[in-house]
């Protein structure tokens, strides 16, 4: 079983057969995305259609795994609750934007945090989907409907596609991740970092108004997405974000304005989006860019000069202020956490203990942005034996 610290790795540029699997994801993403789009628009969903293409795109594993059958009945449930919530309470909150937000993000917060803790991505999921009635003039039922229905069309569109394409031997389940200790709904709410998360993310749009940003609506985003217990996993999140951002608005950029949005460009852009990543080597950040071309792309009708450099602006506005929350309001290092746990550790197998195994990413996050990175890797090595 390969190490944490390895997952890095790229899929092209190491042998025939790998450089064929990052051609293939390249071109069934791309064929995804161009199909649901298609679908979508004849079926008259409009603005919904950027969830299909987003989804359709995410469904498609880098290794063709499959993906456990309890994920495409767990996703539509989600998605239904999450736009549900903001749909019903927006006409109910008659105040300004930063109100809704404040009252929705708690809401939804507080929900997620009910679900055990097994759906713990559940829970960023909600919280993004509930706000995003919220940023419609007029958020009706019809609407929920129309983007649930074309995230059916894309689950469906990916997972046909990537089952045509699958070759012989593929489709074996993943790894499985560690599992997470079991809390009951009492542990769950007396999490200090669940009700930090929970007061900065309702103060996260009024902070973005406060400082000027040009759509403070992504610095809510990163305070829900990037927020995390330690340092180094908000440090960790905030590198795949902007990476893959930075990423994910090149190729609609490049494509915009020059073809249009019709299917053929959605391929282009979303298939373009999947080669760069992979020709940088960074399949770690394929989804966040994958996310950013497809909302970038279909999500609007013309990409103006401005949109690029605010976006990316806001979302490090956000970025930076996860990390000072980190830092100023219970700072917890996951680096010190490793060490301390290894000094106490003295067995010295191949396989870390199931704690420090938990704790190497954001450990190792830490220690690159501290300059630590070869001594964490020289002790990495002393433990594994």
């Amino acid at each position: 079983m390969s190490s944490p610290v390895e997952t890095d790795d790229s899929l092209p540029g190491r042998a025939p057969g790998q450089a064929t699997l990052a051609l293939r994801l390249v071109l069934v993403v791309g064929l995804a995305g161009a199909l649901t789009w298609a679908i979508c628009r004849s079926f008259g969903l409009g603005g919904a259609t950027a969830y299909g293409v987003v989804v359709a795109a995410l469904i498609i594993r880098p290794r063709f795994d499959r993906w456990p059958p309890a994920v495409f009945v767990l996703l539509p449930v989600v998605i239904t609750m999450g736009l549900a919530l903001g749909t019903v309470l927006k006409p109910l909150l008659q105040g300004p934007p930063v109100w809704q937000f404040a009252v929705v993000t708690a809401c939804a917060q507080i929900l997620g945090q009910a679900l055990p803790d097994k759906l713990l991505l559940v829970r960023n999921i909600l919280a993004v989907l509930a706000v995003l009635p919220l940023l419609s003039a007029n958020a009706t039922w019809l609407g929920a409907w129309q983007q649930l229905l074309a995230v059916i069309i894309g689950l469906a569109v990916g997972a046909l596609l990537q089952a045509a394409l699958r070759l012989p031997g593929e489709g074996g389940q993943p790894e499985p991740e560690l599992a997470m200790p079991s809390r009951s709904l009492a542990a769950r709410f007396a999490d200090p970092f669940f009700w930090r998360k929970l007061v900065i993310s309702t103060l996260a749009l009024s902070i973005g108004l406060g400082v000027g940003a040009v759509d403070p609506k992504y610095l809510y985003f990163g305070v829900v997405l990037l927020l995390n217990d330690s340092l180094g996993a908000t440090l960790g999140r905030v590198r795949d974000r902007m990476v893959g951002v930075s990423l994910g608005v090149l190729m609609p950029w490049l494509v915009f304005n020059t073809l249009g949005v019709n299917s053929v460009a959605v391929a282009l852009v979303m298939g373009g989006t999947t080669a760069l990543v992979l020709a940088f080597g960074l399949e770690a950040h394929l989804r966040t860019a994958l996310i950013s071309s497809g909302v970038t792309f279909v999500g609007y009708g013309a990409l103006t000069d401005w949109y690029v450099p605010s976006r990316w602006i806001d979302y490090l506005l956000g970025s930076a202020l996860a990390l000072l929350v980190c830092l100023l309001v219970r700072p917890v290092s996951a680096l010190r956490r490793f060490r301390q746990l290894a000094d106490t550790d003295r067995t010295l197998t191949a396989d870390l203990s199931p704690e420090l195994a938990r704790l190497l990413p954001s450990a190792l996050e830490e220690a690159r942005v501290l300059g630590q990175e070869r001594e964490f890797r020289q002790l990495l090595a002393r433990l594994q034996g």
